[in-house]
C-alpha cells in the first residue's frame, strides 16, 4: 500500500476499472470501514495500492483486480483434446481460442471423449492452485455407467479403490435415478488430478463409463452453457478465485511455517 505521493494507483480507480463499484460508491464502502488492504481497514480516500502486491479485500473477501488475467468457461464436447495440438492430428482447442481472441491454457484437462466444464486462463498461479491435488479443490462428474450401482458399490467408491497407481475414494458420490435398470447416472465429487480416474474408479468396481461430463470444478459451475459455448468469469466469479487462490497461498505458507 502507497501513500499519495508513492507510485501505484488511486484505490478508487483500481475498484472502479475491476468493475467493484463506483469511484463514488467506493469511497463510501472506505467510509464505512469495509475495505481492507493487505489487513488494514483503508480510512483515506487518496490511498494508492499496487495490484502486483497488494491483498485488497471487501468485506474480507479479496478481490482480483487485475483486468489483465483472463479467465473463461468453456463447455468442452465429446472429439475435442485439452491442447493446442495433437499428434494424432485431433480436433484440439485451437478454434475456441480463436474466436476468444487470447492466448490461454486450460486448467487440468479433460479426456477427449469427455465433456464439460473447462477452465481457460492466462494466470498460472491460479491455475495451478485450482489444478493440483494437494489444494484439494473438488470437481464433480456427472457420469452414466453400466448396470445398476449398489448401495454397497457407492460406498466402496468413497471409502476407497485400488487403482494400479494407489487407492483414490470420491469425496461423494450420489445416485441420481434408479438403479435398478440397464444404467446408472451417478454425481461423482473428487479432488484428484490423476489421469482418467473417474472413468478407471468405475471400471475398478465393476461399472464401465458410458458418459462424462464435468459439471464443477471448485466454486465454479457449467450452468446453462451448451457444447462449445463459452464466456468470461463475471466479476463476482473473479473475485472467488482471488479469495480461493489468497486463502491457499496462506494454507500453504503456514504448513511450510510450521
Amino acid at each position: 500500500m502507497s501513500s499519495s505521493n508513492e507510485p501505484g494507483e488511486r484505490l478508487q480507480k483500481v475498484l472502479s476499472r475491476a468493475g467493484v463499484a463506483s469511484r463514488r460508491h467506493v469511497e463510501s464502502l472506505i467510509a464505512a470501514g469495509r475495505i481492507r488492504v493487505n489487513g488494514e481497514v483503508v480510512t483515506e480516500l487518496g490511498t494508492r495500492v499496487d495490484i502486483s502486491s497488494d491483498v485488497v479485500e471487501l468485506d474480507r473477501k479479496v478481490l482480483q483486480l487485475d483486468v489483465d488475467r483472463r479467465y473463461v468457461l468453456f463447455h468442452k464436447p465429446t472429439g475435442i483434446v485439452t491442447s493446442l495440438s495433437d499428434d494424432k492430428g485431433r480436433p484440439d482447442l485451437t478454434q475456441v481460442l480463436d474466436e476468444i481472441g487470447e492466448r490461454l491454457f486450460s486448467v487440468g484437462r479433460l479426456d477427449f471423449d469427455s465433456s464439460g466444464l473447462l477452465i481457460l486462463t492466462n494466470d498460472g498461479e491460479a491455475a495451478n492452485i485450482l489444478a493440483h491435488p494437494s489444494f484439494g479443490v473438488e470437481k464433480t462428474y456427472r457420469v452414466s455407467v453400466q448396470g445398476a450401482v449398489s448401495n454397497k458399490t457407492l460406498g466402496t467408491l468413497t471409502t476407497g479403490v485400488e487403482l494400479e497407481d494407489g487407492v483414490i475414494h470420491a469425496d461423494e458420490v450420489k445416485r441420481l435415478d434408479d438403479p435398478r435398470g440397464g444404467t446408472t447416472l451417478l454425481d461423482i465429487t473428487l479432488h484428484s488430478g490423476k489421469n482418467r480416474v473417474v472413468r478407471r474408479m468405475c471400471a475398478a468396481v465393476g461399472h464401465p463409463v458410458n458418459t462424462l461430463q464435468r459439471r464443477r470444478f471448485g466454486p465454479f459451475h457449467l450452468g446453462g452453457l451448451k457444447p462449445g459455448q463459452w464466456r468470461d468469469f463475471t466479476d463476482q466469479e473473479r473475485h472467488q478465485l482471488a479469495t480461493l487462490v489468497q486463502l491457499a497461498t496462506e494454507a500453504a505458507s503456514s504448513g511450510e511455517n510450521r
